[in-house]
């Protein structure tokens, strides 16, 4: 568990790189909102091209060496940052948050099964949950830790990222060889292994003849669209939204959605599965981030952008929860399943440009509106769609 801590921390400080770039490049470079968002679109992008062959390299060499071949993906990515600074180019920018993307992919690809299968599946949540609150809580750390290195204190411009981009390099390359000599196990899900062919599970999962004749699984790949999305806008937008505010220091308001995420994990780390299914966390989750999406377009916008963390704290179990029950009883199909679930990721890519489409023909704050459509359809799959067989 320690040595994945470390894993999940990673996916959240390459993420939340953007969050920080997004209102460097519009300073820097003179671009749109929505050419900004392209560059968390670009990072979402491989989830839909990559996440399939990501599962066949998984069955192919294992969990732990795609793990350690993602931290090498990760160190050519910043790499190309680097060079794209250097350059002052936003294609190049967009073509590293595309690698930045690949790498992700083939990380969460990973990790969000081996953690799901590492124990019994009705704890899974309490423990995707302590790793999502490690997770969430990077996102944060690298704008902070980039700003260590900025040249004057009118914020971080382009030629501030070397330095730090430079030392994360370092530090993927370091993790790849951890990865490789770590002692984590080959693990396998209930019904995948042989040994079990005679299992229920494996009766159910042999009846079918591709992982799209699971309609749980497919509902939940489509809850990961939408939640990935809406997620992304709730922790990548704060220091926009505060800058459009006019609000001093705007990265300090980045803080807010991870720590109200984190509140969230440590409710499940303690209430799941003793006194709360993952199933009713993630009902109530929904209810709670619809409610937050409301007061975010009704308060005034200084008040609004604390909002935003109710919207996180409802975002909080709902990742926690997608993945033990959409990849319940898939036996044979569960590394193809994650393939599918990790495709759905596609979703940042999709819903982050489209909040800053509309945040271009209207404003950042009515732009939080399509994170109600979001919650809507994951308060169906939590009711619904996670009993369909």
């Amino acid at each position: 568990m320690l040595f994945l801590a470390f894993m999940f921390f990673t996916c959240g400080f390459a993420l939340g790189i953007n969050s920080l770039l997004v209102p460097v490049l519009k300073v820097s470079l003179s671009v749109s909102s929505t050419e900004a968002y392209m560059l968390i679109g670009a990072t979402f992008l491989p989830f839909l091209i990559f996440g399939y062959p990501a599962g066949l390299l998984i069955s192919k060499i294992g969990y732990k060496r795609t793990m350690a071949a993602a931290f090498a993906m990760f160190a050519i990515a910043f790499g190309v940052f680097i060079l794209s600074a250097a350059e002052r180019s936003f294609i190049i920018f967009l073509l590293a948050s595309f690698l930045c993307g690949t790498a992700n992919t083939f990380l969460q690809s990973a990790i969000n099964p081996y953690v799901t299968i590492l124990g019994p599946t009705e704890s899974a949540a309490k423990r995707i949950s302590i790793m999502g609150m490690i997770n969430k809580l990077a996102w944060p750390v690298s704008p902070l830790f980039i700003a260590l290195f900025a040249s004057n204190s009118g914020g971080v411009g382009l030629e501030d990222l070397d330095k730090p981009f430079l030392v994360i390099i370092c530090l993927f390359v370091i993790l790849g060889v951890v990865a490789l000599i770590s002692p984590l196990p080959e693990v396998k899900a209930a019904g995948e292994d042989d040994a079990d062919a005679d299992s229920a599970v494996s009766d159910y999962a042999n009846s079918k003849h591709s992982v799209f004749q699971f309609p749980h699984l497919v509902l939940g790949a489509i809850a990961i669209f939408f939640y990935v999305g809406s997620e992304t806008i709730v922790l990548g937008t704060l220091i926009d939204y505060a800058s459009e505010l006019g609000l001093p220091h705007p990265h300090t308001y980045s803080w807010i959605t991870p720590i109200s995420i984190s509140i969230g994990y440590i409710a499940g780390i303690i209430l799941i599965p003793k006194y709360l299914s993952q199933t009713k966390a993630l009902q109530i989750s929904c209810f709670v981030a619809l409610f937050g999406t409301l007061l975010v377009l009704l308060l005034p916008g200084v008040y609004s952008i604390y909002a935003v963390g109710i919207m996180a704290l409802g975002c909080s179990l709902m990742w926690p929860a997608f993945w033990p029950l959409a990849l319940m009883d898939l036996g044979k199909y569960t590394k193809a399943g994650s393939s599918l679930m990790t495709m759905g990721l596609i979703g940042g890519a999709v819903i982050t440009v489209l909040f800053g489409l509309i945040k271009d023909v209207s404003n950042i704050q009515y732009a939080y509106g399509i994170c109600f459509v979001s919650f809507s359809y994951i308060l169906f799959y939590a009711f619904k769609g996670y009993k369909l067989r």
